[in-house]
């Protein structure tokens, strides 16, 4: 069986670079530098979003299902560079050549990957690879859009066009799934501010719990999973979360067994 990797990461603004592209004084706060930016993209287009190379990586988190295991964890320390979670992620496809799922990682995910890796001199021969060095890869690779090796989840379920984008937390409930608890992408600027370091790689952790799970949804969808297996498959994400001390996966595990399912 191939391993499938499902993977997500949280950003902040990189209020380094962002200081260089602005020619800010030296000693321009964090904070400031962040508001800077987030005024002049609400002048540009309304949004305080900035653009995807202006964003920092400061969690990746993934979900390994490999021959009978699966697993749920964070890449490296809490205190690791940018630079080595995103060598660590990429090192970690080397490894594996997994098949990749994400939710929106082709809109942001991975594009902020290769920018920020790019960045950092991070090397990946394995995941560029578009048959250069393996054949196979040539028809099937991370980097085409329509290709199965990387599956933005999101993005084939709206047909490849962005009006009819979910956000995962309403299909995961929808699904009868825990969904987000507690935390969203738009409190991890803050989070990061108050040193919440732990809480944002939690975060990011069950939304990649939460999409393992909407994707097996879609493995029973599409015929790859049938109700048995999919069942078994279900089984062993809750026993495996229900095996982690953690209290967030405590606090997931309990509001999934209060949620009736779907079907």
């Amino acid at each position: 069986m191939i391993p499938t990797l499902v993977f997500d990461i949280e950003t902040v603004p990189d209020t380094d670079g962002l200081k260089t592209l602005y020619g800010l004084p030296a000693e321009t706060s964090a904070e400031d530098i962040a508001n800077i930016a987030f005024h002049k993209r609400r002048q540009q287009n309304g949004s305080e979003f900035l653009p995807l190379h202006h964003h920092r990586v400061v969690a990746i988190s993934c979900a390994l299902r490999e021959a009978d295991h699966f697993k749920v964890w964070s890449l490296g320390a809490a205190n690791e560079s940018e630079g080595q979670l995103i060598q660590r992620f990429f090192d970690g496809i080397a490894k594996y050549t997994p098949n990749v799922v994400s939710w929106n990682g082709g809109g942001f995910d991975l594009p902020v990957l290769h920018y920020r890796g790019l960045i950092h001199g991070v090397q990946a021969a394995r995941y560029w690879d578009m048959g250069e060095d393996d054949r196979e890869f040539k028809w099937n690779n991370y980097i085409s859009r329509y290709h199965s090796r990387h599956l933005d989840l999101m993005d084939l379920m709206a047909m490849y066009q962005a009006r009819a984008n979910a956000p995962l937390d309403d299909m995961a409930q929808l699904c009868g799934f825990p969904g987000k608890l507690g935390m969203d992408g738009s409190k991890v600027w803050d989070a990061y501010k108050n040193g919440e370091i732990e809480a944002i790689r939690n975060y990011c952790e069950t939304d990649v719990a939460n999409t393992h799970l909407v994707f097996l949804r879609f493995q029973l969808m599409r015929g790859v999973l049938n109700k048995q297996s999919y069942e078994r498959e279900i089984t062993l994400v809750r026993e495996t979360l229900a095996s982690y001390e953690a209290a967030h996966w405590q606090e997931f595990v309990q509001a999934w067994a209060g949620i009736s399912q779907a079907f």
